[in-house]
């Protein structure tokens, strides 16, 4: 017998298949949901909507965006000489809640995972290497803010080998970051201090 009528029971069950959010987190939301007033609900599916309908990928460095180029691909303030390579958009924040880095970026959407079948041309490797010869001259440094995981430790040694030949000074964030951990729930200071202790590979 449903105790639960459908819709509500539809919108726990989408919600749980969020990351992180288990049955009992995703009942607490969808009930939360059912007593926030109505134009509060409707607002919460607009932003969901225009989230899938506007939002695309950086034609530079594939951060998010709503336009062809991201807001930092776009501002000239920022220092072009330097580029900082990362997994993934939420890295980007992280870095930039530091407020220590005023380079560029460039976002691989993932690492080398040979277990999942993720390869070098899974992900935007082949934009970043091209990037940087396009760019010879221009951009002195490339910082390799992967992940300090296990997993990420191929996906730095092919960066490693593919940008040797091209000149260009490589650098990676200093130790202190939890081996094991994400750059995104690494705190301000943590961060900070990695970005301005990197060293030479």
């Amino acid at each position: 017998m449903k105790i639960l009528p459908e819709p509500i029971t539809r919108l726990i069950d989408e919600l749980n298949k969020l990351p992180t959010i288990g049955p009992k987190t995703a009942s607490r939301l969808a009930f939360y949901i059912l007593r926030e007033p109505k134009d509060d609900a409707e607002a919460l599916a607009r932003a969901i909507r225009d989230v899938k309908e506007h939002i695309t990928y950086c034609s530079v460095c594939y951060n998010l965006s709503d336009g062809e180029l991201c807001t930092v691909c776009s501002s000239r303030e920022r220092d072009r000489s330097v580029l900082c390579v990362v997994e993934d958009p939420l890295d980007v924040l992280a870095i930039e809640k530091t407020h220590e880095f005023n380079g560029m970026y460039h976002i691989l959407h993932g690492h080398i995972d040979p277990l999942n079948n993720v390869g070098p041309e899974d992900l935007r490797i082949r934009e970043l290497i091209n990037r940087v010869k396009l760019n010879t001259g221009e951009i002195k440094e490339v910082i390799l803010a992967l992940n300090p995981s296990v997993e990420s430790r191929p996906t730095a040694h092919y960066l490693h080998r593919q940008l040797v030949p091209t000149g260009v000074h490589l650098t990676q964030l200093a130790t202190g970051l939890p081996a094991g951990g994400d750059l995104e729930y690494a705190d301000e200071i943590t961060l900070s201090n990695a970005l301005k202790g990197r060293r030479s590979i």
